[in-house]
């Protein structure tokens, strides 16, 4: 059986389509994106789940009574889909350590930098490429690394470097590391965390 995966979202999607394309190209041979999960009705990402017909499910931060009651209810729609490994592509939320403790070295996250630069709370889209050209610096990149409680914390699987060029701005430089770095890097960790999941359960 394959390792069932969740991928949750809070927006376009564009690192849930990577993760679509490599599943279409048998890229993650161990796992299959079971659910997508988004924390807005209205994110863009929902409508790309439903034309690779992935099952979608909707649980609002806004509507929910508090922090403790939105994660009950995406525990609720893990459980009733089955789901084994979370990827947030990104999602906008922070997990709580309660919730990351349920899913051990069972959550991926891609960061727009190369942790530990830039990364942590308040660092997030736009603004990690934007701390990186005020900076000054020459390389940036993405990082996908486990979720645990602390923003942008845990440990880190792959990293891959991304050139900053002469004349970048956030809006450029935040494309290129999607296309160069992010894209490449989320299907590959998925893969092999896919694949530890499924030779956990075959050895039992």
């Amino acid at each position: 059986m394959k390792t069932r995966i969740a991928v949750f979202v809070s927006g376009g999607g564009t690192n849930l389509q990577a993760l679509i394309h490599a599943q279409a190209e048998n890229k993650i041979p161990d796992g299959e994106i079971a659910l997508v999960l988004s924390s807005r009705a209205d994110a863009y990402a929902l409508k790309r789940a439903e034309a690779a017909s992935i099952p979608t499910a909707v649980v609002s931060r806004k509507e929910a009574k508090s922090a403790e009651d939105f994660e009950a209810k995406i525990l609720a729609a893990l459980e009733s889909h089955g789901i084994e490994m979370i990827v947030l592509a990104g999602f906008m939320s922070i997990l709580s350590e309660n919730f990351t403790a349920r899913f051990p070295a069972r959550i991926l996250n891609v960061h727009p930098s190369l942790i530990p630069s830039f990364c942590g709370a308040g660092f997030y889209g736009l603004r990690v490429h934007e701390a990186a050209l005020s900076y000054g610096v020459k390389v940036t990149g993405a990082t996908v690394h486990f979720v645990n409680e602390i923003p942008d914390g845990g440990q880190i699987l792959l990293q891959k470097a991304v050139e900053i060029r002469e004349g970048d701005t956030p809006e450029i430089l935040q494309k290129r590391v999607m296309e160069e770095a992010e894209w490449i890097l989320l299907p590959k960790a998925t893969a092999m965390v896919a694949k530890r999941i499924r030779d956990e359960k075959t050895e039992k």
